[in-house]
C-alpha cells in the first residue's frame, strides 16, 4: 500500500482559537438553550424537579397535608371491596374515583371521603355469589391513603363516586 501524506484540514486551527476566544458566546448559547429546555418542559417539569408533588397526585387524601410538609410521593395499588357491587360493574380501568366509608347507621352512619381521585387499576371478575357482599376493585393511590382506606374498610361500608 502506497504511503500518504497527513490529510490536513485547512482553517481548523484558526476555528479553534476562534471558540476559545469567544468561550462567552458558547457559555451564552449553552445557558439559552437550558432556558429554552425549561421553557418547554412547563410548570409540571420545573415543578417536579423541585421535588414537589403534582396537584392532581392519584389518591390524594381527603384531609390533605400542608404543602410544606409533603414527602415525594409513592403510588401503591390496593384491593379494596366495595358495599354495592352495581356500582362496581360500572367502573373501567382508567377511571378516577371517589372513595367513600359510611359508619354504621347505629352510631350515626356518617360519611367522609377517604380517599379522592384514586385511579381504578383493575375490575375483577365478580363471583357468584360474592362471598362477603359486595365487589372488588383495585384502585392506585398513594401509600398513607391506602393504608386509611384499607383501615376504614375493616369497620365502615365503602362506596365510590366517579370523579
Amino acid at each position: 500500500m502506497p504511503h500518504f501524506a497527513p490529510v490536513r484540514i485547512r482553517g481548523a486551527r484558526h476555528r479553534l482559537h476562534r471558540l476559545v476566544r469567544h468561550r462567552e458566546r458558547a457559555l451564552a448559547l449553552g445557558i439559552a438553550v437550558t432556558a429554552a429546555a425549561l421553557v418547554a418542559a412547563g410548570p409540571q417539569g420545573i415543578e417536579r424537579a423541585r421535588g414537589r408533588p403534582e396537584e392532581a397526585a392519584p389518591g390524594k387524601p381527603a384531609d390533605g397535608d400542608p404543602a410544606g410538609q409533603r414527602r415525594a410521593v409513592e403510588t401503591v395499588t390496593a384491593p379494596v371491596r366495595i358495599a354495592d357491587a352495581a356500582t362496581v360493574r360500572l367502573l373501567r380501568p382508567g377511571d378516577r374515583v371517589d372513595v367513600i366509608a359510611a359508619g354504621p347507621a347505629a352510631t350515626g352512619g356518617d360519611a367522609r371521603v377517604v380517599a379522592r381521585g384514586a385511579l381504578v387499576t383493575r375490575v375483577p371478575t365478580p363471583v357468584d355469589p360474592p362471598p362477603e357482599g359486595g365487589a372488588l376493585v383495585v384502585l392506585s393511590l398513594e401509600r398513607a391513603t391506602a393504608a386509611r382506606l384499607v383501615g376504614a374498610a375493616t369497620t365502615e361500608r365503602l362506596a365510590v363516586t366517579l370523579c
